[in-house]
């Protein structure tokens, strides 16, 4: 009997689908499973963003080596940067080019906002690269400010044999109030190269170019809320990623219970894996920042020095690796106010936890305020509010009462 896998002495087996054979010409040898695939993400930034954008970036290398990160260049600092670097699975994108190969998209400019068109372009980035680059399967986008902890490999696995991956909000219960800006968050989002994906991004795009404004109206907002309705459109197609660890954020970690261990977080058991560092700005130099989480309940100081801590370092580094090229570059200024103006604001910011102090990578929030529950209580004293000025309100729509005017008859 022949010891000859699947064929005759001298000829190389047949491999099973996907595999190559390797083995010599005895046919002595094995089977290599195929390659991973190659996860492909994209996202875009200025040079305000530049930082975060390189964090990301250097976030996505060091957790998923063989990825590419596609990026939407918002202005030629950030391009010529990038351009320059050279890094090999960084590609860097005009805007111009994406505006050249979309007209629809470059005639709404006049019509926005800066912030406007820029929600405007998260539908059509994806589909661009979707449509232009050969041999592209799949597309994640990911907003520039959020950073992986851990391989996303997993976290993309979610999608199985659907076409769209989404994420929720998850705003506890204190926070419904923020649910009508959607359940779904924009932050990450995974399209197939398939019929629903390409169908899901062209829908998405077309009610971006009709409506995409910084406001709620009625079951719109931005470019976020449409979202809403893809389940609903497309069915099982639709993934909503069930993972507690992934696209964390301000508003949605008060929700969850944690752990820490060997340096890792874990969130209701799982690992944190992607965090969404939304708001979460240098104030004055880089010694004070904006925490972006009074609203929502400040971070307790340990959860926040494994999070915010080890972000802080990223940012650092990323700022150092682009001063090599760009000498001098730093975060933006955002703060115009006088030190007068600016110590009358900063002292109760500091003391309810809005801003934080850093001191090497710890940041420091005021032991007077009301920390993780400032969430709840301002949405309290929001609801105390509501009542009272939904009665101003309809007072003030009730017609002024006239002198010895008749009461209007009823039928």
């Amino acid at each position: 009997m022949s010891d000859t896998p699947h064929g005759t002495a001298g000829e190389a087996p047949s491999p099973p689908a996907g595999h190559t054979y390797v083995g010599d010409s005895s046919g002595r040898g094995g089977f290599a499973a195929p390659p991973a695939p190659v996860n492909h993400f994209c996202t875009y930034f200025d040079r305000n963003f530049l930082v975060q954008g390189m964090a990301l970036a250097d976030s996505v290398r060091r957790n998923d080596p063989s990825s590419v990160l596609w990026v939407l260049c918002l202005d030629d600092f950030s391009r010529d940067y990038l351009a320059e670097l050279g890094e090999p699975r960084i590609r860097p994108v005009a805007l111009a080019e994406l505006e050249a190969h979309d007209p629809e998209l470059r005639s709404a400019k006049s019509r926005r906002t800066r912030v406007e068109y820029y929600f405007t372009l998260s539908p059509c980035w994806p589909r661009h690269l979707l449509r232009t680059v050969p041999g592209l399967n799949r597309i994640t986008y990911l907003d520039a400010d959020m950073y992986w902890f851990a391989s996303p490999c997993e976290a993309l696995e979610e999608i199985g044999d659907g076409s769209v991956l989404i994420t929720e909000h998850r705003h506890p219960d204190f926070l419904r109030h923020h649910r009508r800006f959607g359940r779904f968050n924009v932050g990450l989002l995974s399209f197939r190269n398939d019929a629903v994906g390409i169908a899901c991004l062209e829908w998405w795009r077309n009610r971006c170019l009709e409506w995409c404004e910084d406001r709620v109206d009625g079951n719109r907002y931005a470019d976020q809320r449409y979202l809403d309705q893809w389940p609903a459109r497309y069915g099982a197609a639709v993934r909503i990623s069930r993972r507690a660890g992934v696209n964390l954020a301000p508003w949605n970690w008060a929700g969850h219970h944690y752990h820490c261990a060997a340096h890792r977080v874990f969130v209701d058991g799982q690992p944190l894996e992607l965090f969404h560092f939304a708001r979460f700005r240098p104030e004055r130099g880089t010694w004070l920042f904006q925490s972006g989480q009074l609203e929502y309940g400040v971070m307790p100081w340990t959860l926040r020095q494994r999070i915010y801590g080890r972000y802080w370092e990223a940012l650092r580094d990323a700022r150092a690796r682009i001063r090599r090229l760009r000498p001098g570059f730093d975060f933006p200024a955002r703060s115009s106010r006088g030190w007068h103006q600016f110590w009358r604001a900063f002292l109760p910011r500091a003391v309810f936890g809005s801003d934080w102090l850093r001191v090497g990578s710890v940041f420091i929030s005021g032991r007077f305020g009301l920390g993780q529950h400032s969430g709840r209580v301002l949405s309290t004293l929001r609801g105390l509010r509501r009542p009272k000025a939904d009665a101003e309100r309809e007072t003030a729509e009730q017609p002024m009462p006239q002198p010895n005017a008749l009461p209007e008859s009823r039928s």
